[in-house]
């Protein structure tokens, strides 16, 4: 889909109006091209009353936090972080329809602790106005958290977010999307440490192989969905057998590939309205 600029350079005009407004910022920072754009941002607006905060737990793989941490050290932004243990998974280890609300309203509750530490008076975080159009209740918990969601507020999607990013030489201005890899185990069946780790290691494996749009579902505990773009599809058929062997070491006892490809969200397929928070 084609960008209109002046549209996004409006859009982006509003985003740095807002945030000299709100003065000191801390923004929730994943890694990811939207998080790292509001942080850019918000680093030149405000200058050294920003300060990035980052989650770190087995829901989210390694390599983000190692991305974040560099990725602050480059822009010079201070950074801090919080933990999510797997203690803290007890309140939504269950995976409910609701997990990503109980989720993100513990995550935010951590992060406003620090924010307030550090005088920090308004916590953002980067949910784009293309994030409405899907199932995700972790909405809710940030408007009762009180977070904010500029880029959302100033109507920025996500292609003009990387239209910006990409102008404004950000190297990560096509990474592919992310979500905490407790999103890719159906809603019902617990969410555990050994689960979680089994994801991150089959996915680093086929970001290895040079897919960089992919997600492994984890069905029953034993069985992978391979969901990825079809033009992958070659690329994983050529490397089939060393595939198959890799994910079986991982600890996945079936292998599979879905024929429909990469698609976020699709475990919320199974919900019906009634099911939704």
């Amino acid at each position: 889909m084609e960008t209109d600029i002046n549209a996004a350079e409006t859009k982006q005009a509003q985003l740095k109006l807002l945030l000299k407004q709100l003065n000191r910022v801390a923004v929730a920072f994943s890694g990811g091209i939207d998080s790292a754009f509001l942080l850019k941002t918000a680093s030149e607006v405000l200058r050294g009353n920003v300060t990035a905060i980052t989650v770190e737990s087995p829901l989210f793989p390694k390599r983000e936090a190692l991305e974040a941490a560099e990725f602050c050290r480059n822009e010079g932004v201070r950074r801090e972080t919080v933990s999510l243990t797997e203690e803290d998974f007890s309140v939504f280890a269950g995976n409910p329809p609701e997990r990503c609300y109980l989720c993100k309203r513990l995550m935010f509750e951590k992060i406003r602790t620090v924010a307030a530490a550090l005088d920090l008076g308004t916590v953002c975080e980067g949910t784009n106005a293309d994030d409405e159009n899907d199932y995700r209740p972790g909405l809710k918990a940030l408007t009762e958290a009180g977070i904010r969601s500029p880029l959302l507020e100033c109507g920025l999607t996500k292609n003009e977010i990387r239209f910006l990013a990409r102008r404004a030489g950000m190297a990560q201005w096509n990474k592919a999307s992310s979500a905490c890899s407790a999103s890719r185990i159906p809603y019902g069946e617990t969410i555990t440490v050994e689960k979680l780790r089994m994801i991150e290691e089959a996915e680093t494996y086929l970001f290895g192989l040079g897919i960089d749009r992919c997600r492994v579902r984890l069905h029953g505990g034993c069985l992978a969905r391979i969901e990825c773009d079809p033009s992958d599809w070659r690329l994983l058929a050529e490397r089939r057998e060393e595939a198959v062997t890799r994910l079986k070491q991982i600890g996945f006892v079936y292998v599979s590939v879905d024929w429909e490809g990469f698609r976020s969200g699709s475990l919320n397929e199974v919900l019906k309205n009634g099911q939704r928070l």
